[in-house]
C-alpha cells in the first residue's frame, strides 16, 4: 500500500462524529468509576453493623477504613507503569477482576483482620482501575471534546457514593451490611463479562506500540467505515517526545516540574476533600449544631461534582491549567468562609454548598488534565501516578484535622489552615503552566509522527 492510504488515528477520530461505540467506552469506563464511588461510600456505612455484631471499639475500625485508601494509593502507582507496558485494556480486566473477587471475599470475612486485608486487595484493584478508565477514554475522544468528556466520566464518583449511601441504608436493615459488599463484588464480575467481549485495546496504544494493523483498523471500523481504505496508520503527538516508555517520560527533563506540580495540586486537593468530609459533621456538631442538622450540610460538600462538566467545557476552549488554578484558589475563599459562617446557618447551608461545586470541579478536572499533558508513551503512568500520589493527600487531609483538634484550634482557625491547600493547588498548576507552556499548542510541523 502507498503512503497515501495512512490515516493518522487522531486526525481519524477528531473528524468523524461520537460514535455509538465511542459512546459504549465511555459508558463501561462511568461505571468502573461509578463503582468506585459506591465501593468508598459504602464501608462507612457498613461500619456501624460491624461495631454492632463484632463486639469492636471505634479506634479498632480505622485499619478497615484506611486500608482501601493504602491500596487505592498502590494500585494506582503500580498500574501506571504496567498500563504503559502491557496495554490499557488487559490493566483494566485486571484491575476489575481483582476488586470485584476481592469485595465478594469482603462478604464473607470473619475477622476484622480478614476485612482490612480484603479492603487492601479491593482498594489496588480499584486504584488500578480508575487511572486506567482515565487513559482509555482520553484515547479514545477527539480533541476538542476530551476534557468535557472526562470531566462527565468522573462525575460517576459522586453519584456512585450517594448511591451507595442511599442503597447500603436500605439494604442494611433488610439483608444485613454483607449484602452491600455482596452487590459490590458481583456487579463488577458482570461488568467484566461485558468487558471481555466489547472493550477493545485503545488505538493510539496499538499505534505507539506498532501492533498489527488489522487490529487498527477493526477497532477504527468500529467508529467509521472509512477506515477501510486505510492501509497504514500513523500517530502525531502534540507532546513532546523523550524516547521513553512509563516512568521515563514522566520522570524525564522534559516533563519533571509538570508531573511534581500535578501531585501536588492533586495532593493538597484531597487534603481539603477528606478533611471536609471526615471531620465537618464533627466539627459542626462541636460548633453547636445539631447531630443531624451537621450531618445534613455536610452532605451539600461531596454533592458538587455537577460543576466538573462545564469545567471540561471550559477546559478545552481555554487554558486548562488556569481555569483549574482559578477553582482552586475559589475553593481556597470558600473554604476559608465556612469558619467564618458558623454562626449563620443560612450562610453555612450556601457556603459548604458552593465550597463542595467549587472543590469537586477542580479536584475531578484534573485526570483530563494529566491525560492531555503527557504524550501516548507516558499517559497511563502519568494518570495512574497523579491519582496515587494524590491518595496520600486523603490520608494526611484526616490526619490534619486530627492534629489541629488536638492543639484546640477555634472552628475558623481549622477551615483556615485547610483553606490554604487549595492556594498551593492553585500555585502548582501556575507553576506547570509557566514551566512548559508550549506544550498545549504545537505547531504541528514540530508533532513527532509514528508509524508501520
Amino acid at each position: 500500500m502507498s503512503r497515501s492510504n495512512a490515516v493518522n488515528v487522531q486526525t481519524f477520530i477528531n473528524d468523524h462524529p461520537f460514535s455509538p461505540f465511542q459512546w459504549l467506552v465511555f459508558f463501561m469506563c462511568f461505571i468502573i468509576v461509578l463503582l468506585d464511588g459506591f465501593d468508598t461510600a459504602a464501608i462507612g456505612f457498613i461500619a456501624p453493623s460491624l461495631i454492632a455484631e463484632w463486639g469492636i471499639t471505634r479506634p479498632a475500625l480505622a485499619p478497615v477504613l484506611s486500608a482501601a485508601l493504602f491500596g487505592l494509593a498502590c494500585g494506582a502507582l503500580g498500574s501506571g507503569p504496567l498500563s504503559d507496558r502491557l496495554g490499557r485494556r488487559s490493566m483494566l480486566l485486571a484491575a476489575v477482576l481483582l476488586f470485584g473477587v476481592a469485595c465478594l471475599g469482603s462478604a464473607f470475612s470473619n475477622s476484622i483482620e480478614q476485612l482490612t486485608a480484603l479492603r487492601f486487595i479491593t482498594g489496588v484493584g480499584l486504584g488500578a482501575a480508575m487511572p486506567n478508565a482515565v487513559t482509555m477514554m482520553g484515547e479514545y475522544c477527539p480533541d476538542r471534546r476530551r476534557a468535557t468528556v472526562i470531566n462527565l466520566m468522573f462525575c460517576g464518583f459522586p453519584l456512585g457514593a450517594a448511591f451507595g449511601g442511599f442503597l447500603a441504608a436500605w439494604m442494611i436493615p433488610h439483608f444485613g451490611w454483607r449484602s452491600v459488599l455482596l452487590l459490590g463484588g458481583i456487579t463488577p464480575l458482570l461488568l467484566l463479562v461485558v468487558l471481555v467481549i466489547q472493550m477493545p485495546e485503545s488505538v493510539r496504544y496499538m499505534v505507539a506500540n506498532g501492533q498489527p494493523v488489522e487490529r487498527i483498523r477493526a477497532a477504527l471500523l468500529r467508529i467509521s467505515g472509512e477506515a477501510a481504505q486505510a492501509g497504514t496508520f500513523i500517530m502525531t503527538e502534540s507532546a513532546p517526545q523523550t524516547g521513553g516508555k512509563g516512568a521515563a517520560v514522566v520522570l524525564s527533563r522534559s516533563y519533571i516540574i509538570g508531573s511534581v506540580m500535578l501531585w501536588v495540586a492533586y495532593f493538597m486537593g484531597l487534603v481539603i476533600f477528606y478533611a471536609s468530609i471526615n471531620w465537618m459533621p464533627i466539627l459542626l456538631k462541636d460548633a453547636g449544631l445539631t447531630p443531624q442538622r451537621a450531618t445534613l450540610i455536610s452532605a451539600l460538600f461531596p454533592l458538587g461534582g455537577v460543576g466538573a462538566v462545564l469545567c471540561g467545557v471550559l477546559m478545552d476552549r481555554f487554558n486548562a491549567n488556569r481555569i483549574i488554578a482559578a477553582c482552586y484558589a475559589l475553593t481556597a475563599v470558600s473554604v476559608y468562609f465556612i469558619g467564618q459562617a458558623v454562626g449563620n446557618v443560612g450562610a453555612l447551608v450556601f457556603i459548604v454548598f458552593v465550597a463542595g461545586v467549587l472543590m469537586n470541579t477542580a479536584q475531578s478536572s484534573m485526570p483530563a488534565l494529566a491525560a492531555a499533558f503527557y504524550p501516548t508513551e507516558g499517559r497511563g503512568t502519568g494518570v495512574a501516578w497523579m491519582l496515587g500520589v494524590g491518595r496520600f493527600g486523603g490520608i494526611a487531609g484526616s490526619f490534619l484535622v486530627a492534629e489541629l483538634t488536638r492543639r484546640h484550634f477555634t472552628f475558623a482557625g481549622i477551615f483556615a489552615t485547610v483553606a490554604a491547600a487549595g492556594l498551593i493547588s492553585c500555585v502548582a498548576l501556575l507553576i506547570k503552566q509557566a514551566a512548559r507552556p508550549h506544550v498545549a499548542n504545537v505547531s504541528a510541523s514540530k508533532t513527532e509522527s509514528f508509524g508501520h
